[in-house]
């Protein structure tokens, strides 16, 4: 990682060729066997089959910027590939509301007035802090797009929702919940985050977008350009896209598994043509270690699946 991101300065995962072409899995490493079966499920299906058509050849993304100062947040914006939307990191362990503000702050002034900034708090408040946090938070931004997960309960994302103007967007509440429409059923929130690799693959991401009558925005699992080719192909063939995605995560690793990454150019990213072929899969491998621990994880969710 270029910079620490959600607690890690490292991303691991598995590459591997299927019959349709390269695959990615790469649940987080504090994810237990059970969830980590979703993602190994996703991944072979990806594997197996061809991804939808799309109807657009290129998909608007955010630049993420990570819980950093000012000065840093400023640079991630600008070196972003022409976002005009930022996602911000806020709500980390260890740091203040004074420090999210700054951070979102110095974004504004980055991307300018006609930029738009949504935050994501990762569940890391209550009811009454998530209330006080957006209002000063959108006071810094001029004005947040969306607040992603402030809360980690329907329920409670249902009482912010009442007592904020911010919009509110699920993405925990989704991909790790028993029942992903909960939150639609209880109008506790706006948005609708989606995550392929943890949805269990692409058809199963396909399926439950499908049920959700709520605006979508496709973002990334942290992946290499292998498994983001499978989002970004996703994002291009749903029918709309009213938001830009969180697909351009990318940028956030010192090196990808690909040639040809699949980052943003003028605040998009171009949908392959093809597949992206691991051609650099060597260059990133682990050490025997490593692989040895990920073959034992593959292995144990893959029981989970017979």
């Amino acid at each position: 990682m270029r910079t620490r991101f959600r607690g890690i300065t490292e991303r691991e995962g598995v590459l591997w060729r299927g019959a349709a072409g390269w695959t990615e899995f790469s649940p987080f490493l504090d994810y237990d066997d059970e969830v980590a079966s979703r993602w190994l499920s996703g991944a072979l299906a990806d594997a197996a089959a061809p991804y939808p058509a799309p109807v657009r050849d290129a998909v608007p993304v955010n630049c993420t910027v990570p819980a950093v100062g000012p000065d840093r947040a400023a640079e991630i914006v600008r070196d972003s590939g022409g976002c005009r939307t930022a996602k911000v990191k806020v709500a980390e362990p260890g740091q203040s509301l004074t420090d999210d503000c700054d951070r979102v702050a110095a974004v504004r002034d980055a991307l300018g007035a006609d930029g738009k900034i949504r935050v994501d708090a990762n569940a890391h408040w209550d009811v009454e802090q998530a209330i006080d946090a957006l209002a000063k938070i959108d006071a810094a931004a001029g004005g947040l797009e969306y607040a992603e997960q402030p809360c980690p309960t329907v329920d409670d994302l249902a009482a912010v929702r009442r007592r904020t103007h911010v919009p509110i967007a699920a993405d925990e509440s989704i991909r790790r919940a028993e029942d992903p429409l909960l939150v639609q059923r209880k109008e506790a929130a706006d948005v609708a985050v989606v995550k392929v690799q943890p949805l269990g693959g692409v058809q199963a991401a396909w399926e439950l977008a499908a049920q959700l009558e709520l605006p979508l925005v496709v973002s990334s699992a942290l992946e290499t350009s292998v498994g983001i080719a499978a989002s970004v192909t996703f994002a291009a063939a749903l029918p709309e896209l009213p938001y830009a995605c969180g697909l351009n995560t990318v940028r956030l690793l010192t090196d990808d598994a690909t040639t040809r990454s699949l980052v943003a150019h003028n605040g998009q990213i171009a949908v392959p043509a093809a597949r992206p072929d691991a051609d650099r899969a060597a260059a990133v491998a682990a050490d025997d270690a490593t692989r040895q621990r990920w073959l034992d994880r593959l292995q144990r969710a893959g029981e989970l699946l017979k």
